[in-house]
């Protein structure tokens, strides 16, 4: 497995409950800041395998990015169950809910 690949996996596993983060700033913190859609591919294909908190990676803006509406209302519905509101049907407000791993945090 690729470096950037266990970053990714190890920052996600590391986001606590009722917090998000997004696509690129997973990319930024694990060493490749222009990789988000790289981290879109790592969380589809390896969320099973490595039992990912998948529901706590949202879009730059804080939006649930997807667009079935089943998926879609599974990620609210575990983000709510962590305390998260939304704003309006899809929002996080993220300087509220951002998680920002600690600056000396290396992977």
């Amino acid at each position: 497995m690729e470096r950037f690949t266990e970053n990714v996996i190890t920052i996600i596993k590391s986001i606590p409950r009722g917090k998000v983060m997004s696509y690129g700033q997973i990319a930024r913190v694990a060493g490749n800041p222009r990789s988000a859609r790289q981290v879109v591919r790592i969380l589809h294909s390896m969320s099973k395998k490595y039992n990912l908190p998948w529901h706590r990676v949202v879009n730059v803006k804080g939006e649930i990015s997807m667009e079935d509406e089943e998926f879609f209302m599974t990620q609210k519905t575990l983000l709510e169950q962590e305390g998260i509101v939304f704003k309006g049907e899809n929002k996080v407000v993220m300087e509220k809910y951002r998680y920002q791993p600690v600056d000396e945090w290396t992977v």
